[in-house]
């Protein structure tokens, strides 16, 4: 009526209303009358807000990649961005400019700059691992960014969502990796293989190691046994050595023995001898009978023995000699009778 009107605002949103060129009402959330004709009102959003992106650049060998994210950021001196973009609403409460996107373009292109310079040093290959580096080139970026210090605005991150190289080179690294995948594959199993035959050589080398092992102690063995032997033979040999040595040590005893008795034995029936000769030297010239006389052997026998004697050596003077048969059974019989 009559030009005054009506307008609220929410609470995220920031109005300055100017009337006349001055403000006349300052602040987040109003709701206020105003004259038309002499007022202008601002409405600035203070909520933050998340900008997608995609641009391209080309790297150090001449690939072009895509890059794809976005940057979150919010409207933190909403005076400081009145003054540089134009936010100014109709009495319905719509913006007759589209600045906003203006400020989104500008964070863009700040975004862009950041990243460009590092994206054309490095290769494409790099480049589409660099995701973590690009968010933190764009960060950096934009927080020293005077044009974006002048804009009022904070930028509270940066994403990056994907970093695509064209179809071709796309295919062509897909190629590649898939040949390098499976030359890593052949290369696993060449190694598996490898390290199969590797371990069977180590098992057949302990294998060896260990017959030879066996060997080498059963050749210690048989040593040791033949040591052994040869030790017992030895032993034996200087045992029968010993035996020997005392046998023959024995044997010597026994022959300076013998040699020692047939000299005693010797002596002794040379002094026997000496003695008898010595006895019988008084009778060496005596006639038999007188010895025989001196005898006295009172045995008839005897006596009628030394008769026939005589009688045998007077034979060519005896004419006739009768014998009585009793003399000769009696003879006889005493005989037999002595030997039983």
């Amino acid at each position: 009526m009559f030009g005054f009107k009506h307008i609220k605002f929410d609470s995220m949103t920031y109005v300055l209303h100017y009337k006349n060129g001055n403000i006349a009402h300052e602040g987040r959330g109003l709701s206020f009358f105003y004259f038309a004709p002499s007022s202008s009102i601002v409405a600035i959003p203070m909520g933050s807000n998340d900008l997608p992106f995609i641009f391209s650049e080309s790297t150090n060998d001449y690939q072009t990649v895509t890059i794809q994210g976005q940057i979150s950021y919010k409207i933190s001196n909403p005076k400081t961005l009145a003054d540089v973009l134009d936010f100014t609403v109709n009495d319905n409460g719509q913006y007759k400019k589209n600045d906003v996107e203006k400020l989104n373009q500008r964070i863009i292109n700040e975004a862009q700059t950041a990243t460009s310079s590092y994206i054309h040093e490095i290769k494409l290959k790099d480049a589409i691992r660099s995701a973590k580096m690009i968010e933190d080139k764009i960060r950096e970026g934009l927080k020293a960014s005077q044009a974006i210090g002048m804009l009022g605005v904070e930028i509270l991150g940066a994403n990056i969502l994907a970093i695509t190289a064209t179809p071709e080179m796309t295919r062509a690294l897909e190629t590649e990796t898939r040949e390098k995948l499976q030359q890593e594959a052949d290369l696993a199993i060449y190694e598996r293989r490898n390290f199969a035959v590797e371990q069977e050589r180590k098992i057949r080398e302990t294998e060896l190691n260990t017959e030879i092992a066996v060997e080498e102690k059963q050749k210690q063995i048989a040593e040791k046994k033949m040591e052994s032997e040869v030790q017992k033979a030895e032993n034996n040999r200087k045992l029968r050595e010993m035996h020997l040595e005392a046998d023959i040590a024995l044997e010597n005893q026994r022959k300076v023995l013998i040699e020692q008795k047939t000299a005693n034995d010797r002596k002794e029936a040379e002094s026997r001898g000496y003695i008898l000769e010595t006895t019988l030297k008084p009778y060496k010239d005596m006639d038999w009978k007188t010895l025989t006389a001196l005898s006295n052997n009172p045995d008839p026998k005897f006596n009628i023995a030394l008769a026939f004697r005589q009688l045998s050596e007077n034979a060519g003077k005896i004419g006739t000699l009768n014998i009585s048969p009793d003399l000769l059974d009696s003879l006889l019989n005493n005989r037999q009778d002595q030997r039983k």
